[in-house]
């Protein structure tokens, strides 16, 4: 019998409910022959591990005995893989997604008709059936540009993918998509070594695709394929307020920056994207757009003054392993 072309693999910490809804929407693809499915449970407090051995017998179960963060974890399943030729598809997946009927299927076809892709990115929906904003550019000059300058959107590359400019039903190549649930060719990944154990959580998906791409690798958006997201239902668990979970995602990104940027050219994004949202909090009336462009800035200003101090892996918290 041929190996599955699909390789899933699930993280999982304190979701069962969500857990048991994910590989639901999974069995359909498993029995296909599509998609074998592996869970990694992040030692789980809630009988996330014992649902998958009673209710799901048919996925392989790794007990990670510890938390290991989101992209260990991946790692650690995707070296899983039964005797014989590996998959040609890694799928990295937060126990907190529901695949639609065909999404899978539909990110392989992607994948395979066009070799330059590496990345495939299915289109992500809220619990309430509107699109989640899930692609950006990679951090720049020209992504703080269209960001914050009147009109710079419309004529940047980066623009394109910004909140209120993208277009969800477009296929298109995009940087970066978040790491919910992607489609990765199996090959490039192994190239690059997996995902980088020192991005904890929080950036691991920039930081892979950003690495694909200096390889010479492209991410793919497919919005015929969809995937029901339950947002950061594990990290609410650490962080019940959104200002918390930013300003951890914040430190997470301006830490990989500086490991795949340096120090200098972190520093120079810091200070523009610090003046810019400055300027936008001045500009705005009093209400949440000014709150909101402070506190842009104030993260801005904390991954200025990081770059004083030694580099330090960025843990999101030793108690959290989703977006």
């Amino acid at each position: 019998m041929p190996s599955a072309a699909v390789s899933v693999v699930v993280v999982s910490w304190n979701t069962a409910a969500l857990l048991d809804t994910c590989l639901q929407a999974l069995r359909a693809d498993h029995e296909s022959g599509l998609a074998d499915v592996t869970v990694v449970d992040n030692d789980s407090a809630d009988g996330s591990a014992e649902l998958v051995a009673e209710r799901h017998p048919w996925v392989r179960l790794v007990r990670a005995g510890a938390n290991l963060g989101y992209g260990p974890a991946i790692n650690l399943g995707a070296a899983q893989d039964a005797p014989g030729p590996a998959p040609r598809w890694l799928v990295p997946a937060n126990a907190d997604v529901a695949v639609h009927p065909g999404a899978l299927a539909r990110l392989v076809a992607t994948g395979d008709t066009d070799p330059g892709v590496a990345v495939v990115a299915p289109r992500l929906l809220l619990p309430d059936g509107s699109t989640q904003h899930h692609v950006h550019p990679f951090p720049s000059l020209r992504t703080l540009a269209a960001l914050h300058l009147p009109g710079a959107a419309r004529v940047l590359p980066a623009g394109r993918v910004l909140e209120g400019a993208w277009d969800p039903d477009r296929s298109a190549d995009v940087d970066w998509a978040h790491g919910a649930l992607l489609l990765v060719r199996r090959g490039p990944f192994d190239a690059i070594g997996g995902f980088d154990a020192a991005q904890w959580l929080y950036a691991e998906d920039v930081d892979i695709a950003w690495r694909l791409a200096r390889a010479g690798w492209r991410t793919r958006y497919e919005p015929g394929a969809r995937v029901t997201h339950a947002v950061s239902a594990a990290a609410e668990q650490a962080w019940a307020d959104d200002g918390a979970r930013e300003d951890r995602k914040q430190a997470a990104t301006y830490a990989w920056m500086r490991s795949r940027y340096g120090r200098r050219r972190t520093a120079v994004l810091a200070l523009a994207g610090w003046a810019s949202a400055r300027g936008q909090a001045r500009r705005a009336p009093a209400g949440w757009r000014r709150d909101r462009a402070l506190a842009h800035a104030a993260r801005h200003a904390a991954g200025l003054r990081s770059l004083r101090h030694a580099p330090v892996t960025v843990a999101a918290s030793p108690t959290t392993t989703a977006e």
